[in-house]
């Protein structure tokens, strides 16, 4: 047992982190597999030395260690009881570029979208595509040798790997690449562990038997996605053994080893020149999988460069998904399979003829029966359909949940169709309902039963379909292993695919690499048992859980963590676009994640003996940095909604523990509104001065807003709206109310003007402060008021108007979740619209006369505030700031402002809330010309914006008030 003492001797002397607190080591004792084991400690090594000093310790001590980028492994291949290596932070620099020679060398850590986004200019790029590709690395790919959506065109990431350096397991520095036969000789001949690993291999596969051995039992050639057990068939290419090329490259045949033999500190990639620009998807429509299935073996004669499946159970989970929900617009009724097929050609008149031309062979051999062809941007659209495929399972209400064991099986094109008849009987004689997708054009479908690995009979069920699947593969000469790995949940099956005999030379392979077996033990061989060390305790009794608000739409706040299936798409950098997740991006910290968030309350929520499951400081410093941006509740696959476990959790911990003088103060920030607005030039002086904001707990370099001198409540009392046969209800939301009342003013002058009688009647605030902070009690009050009040008065007819984002959004997300009345709260959401919402749907009904605009010329930028872009669309101020016929108007692809609410304003917020706003926000508006205008319709991320780059940003309907003649 290795104590605290000597891991704390351990992290004095990394130059990195060593973390092995609970908290770390819960976060990292899953991937995106089913597995959790909970390691000694995690490592965030910063440069080779540090991992030289790790493999000393795991080699002293008998641990071993993990190597991890991403963690969005699908076979546990990340995880362990030993120490988890996470290169994903330090680990991440280009280290040489050859545009000329088309190579590149890369540390681990580089995200393979990142990767090409560098490339791009130069006309190049990293062909192997996964649905991971905006967070995933590329060390992680060749550890997986991962294939994805172009492996048919530009192959696996083991073709592209030119050289790889790395550290043995004795400390040695090492250089896998391309040599001759005799530098191979030399190499055997040196005394070193490198030597001996040589001379291993050789001795090994220069005999006869052997080979034929390996011929006999491993994988149909013909099967390119190969990766059960490690590829030794990659030597006998070699005229060493037997083939005909004179050259061999064992950095090849470490692609896919999983790091149990290698620990890669740099790797060499061959890049390819970019596709043809010109692209069309046809995507044929079918009554079966089946069909499908006959129909790709047709669809691959015609020069693909994807050839993607996506059957009923994936398309059905897009339904209720909101950011895919808009990408499913090629679908014509309810199709059992659609075929994903992209043609590519230097002209769209020559894509036009090969389109038509698999078109008509399909119909020719009548295959499917509608064909929708997608041009452009909309590629990416499909693509994106298709890739959120994996984390849309997790969306599965309940414990069932579509599992990973077989979904990575591979055999020949023309065996497909006759292997998934069969593999079909077998789901069939378990009443299985499985989930067939992705790679067709590759003989790889990612076939996943729907278990419950909670229950006994269903980990039984587990293991006995993922034998029988096996004995199939086998029979077809398959891998069984296609591109997610062996993992643990295979590795237990490489003797079946390949041979005891064969298993037992992988054996002596790994012993001569890592004779102390410290790299990833229990990984290809020597397994850990697949049905073991499961994510959950089986036959467990649920903890009972209670919350005020209702969580029943995913049976509970608990089954709403459990959601979180690990694909990581939380981790994705700034420049892939979306928000998700501020806080990572800011520190590139594991810990920060959406993912980490959701493992922990998984873990306490599940394990706490505590008689309040919520009281728990590794509960309150994992969502320390929690913006509540709503951004996982959308972009997240599976809608893991931190934001609402984030209140609840707040509220539950305040309840036991209590709640602070800063909490109070900015929860019942209306309040203290209402009194300073009595004096507001006063209250403005004194809340602006050192000694109030830090009484407030304010950071110091904040400004903190500014009360306008009259309410817009009064305003209002006194304005008469003129009475017209059309009516809307204004909410008059409490930072409207009190800090923005000229924007509330060219609200209603913008809708008088349109024709708009605006009714104001009182109401409650929007609570949205007290929920942010965690208090529900009093956020469920108002709530109850609310649509009390609002019940029986919004409409189609007449409804609900509101401008600040964060504010009217309440009505459409945590209402329904604390109303008692949930009937009367669900009618008014129906009706509620932001003020940019309301005039784009009235715009494109043509109720707006566009002649009371100016036609001069403007340039506008919008960001959009997080709320509006998860629960709204950023597209509807688009719309409306696009009615002045001659204004030019882009929507910036920014994620998190990183004000937040109170959290930018809070001191031990502030850098973190800054480096948000750094990431696209503050660059993209500095960019901007001094005539460009910025809008932003959000209050706080206004204030971010002058902070942060001393602009002033207006609301869209400021801009279309300033826009009347």
């Amino acid at each position: 047992m290795i104590n605290t003492t000597v891991l704390t001797k351990l992290e004095n002397s990394l130059h990195g982190e060593l973390l092995y607190d609970n908290l770390h080591k819960n976060i990292y004792a899953t991937d995106a597999s089913v597995y959790r084991k909970i390691p000694l400690a995690v490592a965030y090594p910063k440069n080779k030395e540090d991992i030289k000093m790790l493999i000393s310790f795991a080699t002293e001590n008998s641990i071993t260690l993990i190597p991890r980028t991403a963690g969005t492994s699908l076979a546990g291949q990340c995880v362990g009881d030993g120490i988890v290596v996470d290169v994903s932070k330090y680990f991440t620099n280009m280290l040489a570029f050859d545009e000329k020679a088309k190579t590149i060398t890369v540390e681990p850590g580089i995200i393979r979208d990142d990767l090409n986004r560098f490339l791009k200019p130069f006309g190049l790029f990293f062909g192997p595509n996964t649905s991971t590709s905006n967070r995933c690395m590329i060390g992680g790919m060749v550890g997986n040798n991962s294939s994805g959506s172009t492996s048919i065109r530009y192959g696996v990431t083991r073709d592209k790997v030119l050289s790889i350096e790395g550290i043995l397991s004795d400390g040695s520095d090492v250089t896998f690449s391309e040599i001759n036969s005799i530098e191979f000789q030399q190499k055997k001949s040196n005394n070193s562990l490198e030597g001996k690993i040589y001379s291993s291999i050789y001795n090994e596969l220069s005999q006869k038997i052997i080979q034929q051995e390996i011929k006999k039992e491993f994988p149909k050639e013909s099967i390119h996605r190969r990766n059960t057990g490690y590829a030794v068939d990659e030597f006998l290419t070699s005229d060493l053994f037997g083939g005909n090329e004179p050259t061999i490259n064992p950095a090849k045949f470490l692609s896919g080893s999983e790091g149990t033999l290698v620990f890669s500190t740099s790797i060499t990639i061959q890049l390819d020149d970019l596709p043809p620009t010109q692209s069309i998807m046809v995507c044929p429509h079918f009554t079966s999988v089946n069909e499908s299935l006959k129909a790709t073996v047709t669809a691959m004669n015609h020069n693909l460069y994807a050839c993607e499946l996506m059957d009923k159970v994936i398309l059905d989970c897009t339904k209720n998904n909101r950011e895919q929900t808009k990408n499913r617009f090629f679908l014509q009724g309810d199709p059992e399979a659609v075929l994903m097929l992209e043609v590519s050609a230097n002209t769209i008149e020559q894509a036009e003829v090969l389109a038509d031309k698999l078109i008509k062979d399909l119909e020719t051999n009548n295959f499917g029966y509608h064909y929708p062809k997608v041009y452009g941007k909309d590629i990416a659209k499909v693509h994106h359909l298709r890739k959120a495929g994996l984390g849309l399972l997790g969306n599965i209400i309940g414990d069932m949940k579509a599992v990973a064991c077989i979904e990575d099986t591979a055999v020949a094109l023309n065996d497909l169709p006759e292997y998934i008849e069969e593999f079909t009987q077998i789901m069939d004689k378990y009443q299985q309902d499985a989930v067939y997708y992705a790679h067709a054009g590759a003989g790889e479908l990612h076939l996943r039963p729907i278990l419950n690995l909670k229950k006994q009979e269903d980990v039984s069920l587990f293991r006995k379909i993922t034998t029988e699947t096996a004995e199939l593969v086998k029979k077809y000469q398959g891998s069984f292993s296609g591109e997610h790995g062996d993992g643990i949940v295979r590795a237990e099956f490489i003797p079946l695919m390949i041979g005891e005999n064969n298993y037992q030379l992988l054996r002596r392979i790994k012993k001569a690499f890592d004779p102390n077996n410290i790299f990833n033990k229990g990984k290809i061989t020597d397994a850990f048992p697949m049905d073991k060390s499961l994510r959950y305790e089986i036959d467990r009794v649920e903890p009972k859980i209670d919350t005020i608000q209702d969580f029943s739409d995913s049976e509970g706040i608990l089954k709403l963590a459990e959601k979180c299936n690990g694909s990581g798409d939380c981790r994705k950098s700034p420049e892939a676009g979306g928000t998700l997740c501020p806080s990572y991006r800011a520190t590139r910290n594991e810990k920060e994640s959406t993912r980490a968030r959701a493992n922990t309350l998984r873990e306490v929520l599940t394990n706490n003996t505590a008689k309040n499951k919520f009281d728990s400081k590794e509960l309150k410093d994992i969502l320390d940095l929690c913006l509540s941006c709503k951004a996982c509740a959308t972009e997240c696959p599976s809608n893991v909604d931190i934001a609402s476990m984030k209140a609840e959790f707040l509220y539950q911990y305040q309840e036991t523990n209590g709640y602070s003088f800063r909490s109070k103060l900015f929860a019942n920030n209306s309040k203290y509104n209402k009194l300073g607005s009595k004096l507001p030039a006063l209250t403005n002086f004194f809340t602006n001065t050192t000694i109030a904001k830090k009484v407030m707990g304010v950071a110091t370099e904040r400004s903190v807003p500014k009360l306008d001198k009259q309410p817009l409540e009064a305003w209002l009392k006194k304005h008469t709206s003129k009475t017209t046969n059309k009516t809307v209800y204004l909410f008059n939301d409490e930072f409207t109310n009190y800090y923005d009342t000229e924007i509330g003013k060219d609200t209603v002058i913008v809708l008088e003007k349109l024709g708009y009688e605006v009714k104001s009647i009182k109401h409650e605030e929007s609570g949205r402060s007290y929920i942010s902070k965690g208090f529900l009690k009093e956020a469920k009050e108002i709530t109850n008021k609310n649509i009390a009040v609002f019940k029986n008065l919004i409409s189609n007819e007449t409804p609900l108007i509101g401008i600040e984002p964060s504010a009217i959004l309440t009505f459409r997300d945590e209402y329904i979740r604390l109303a008692d009345d949930k009937l009367g709260a669900k009618e008014i959401a129906k009706n509620t619209f932001t003020i940019e919402e309301f005039l784009a749907n009235e715009h494109k009904k043509n109720n707006i006369d566009i002649s009371i605009f100016t036609s001069d010329a403007k340039e506008l930028k919008i960001h959009g505030h997080c709320h509006q872009k998860a629960l709204s669309s950023t597209h509807a101020s688009f719309s409306i700031l696009n009615i002045p016929e001659n204004y030019k108007v882009t929507i910036m692809n920014t994620g998190c402002c990183g004000m937040a609410g109170s959290f930018g304003y809070e001191k031990e917020h502030y850098k973190v809330s800054m480096q948000v706003g750094e990431d696209t926000l503050f660059p993209k508006i500095r960019n901007c010309s001094k005539q460009t205008e910025i809008v932003a319709a959000g209050t706080s991320c206004r204030h971010q914006i002058y902070d942060g780059t001393k602009r002033i940003a207006k609301h869209p309907i400021t801009i279309l008030k300033e826009s009347l003649i």
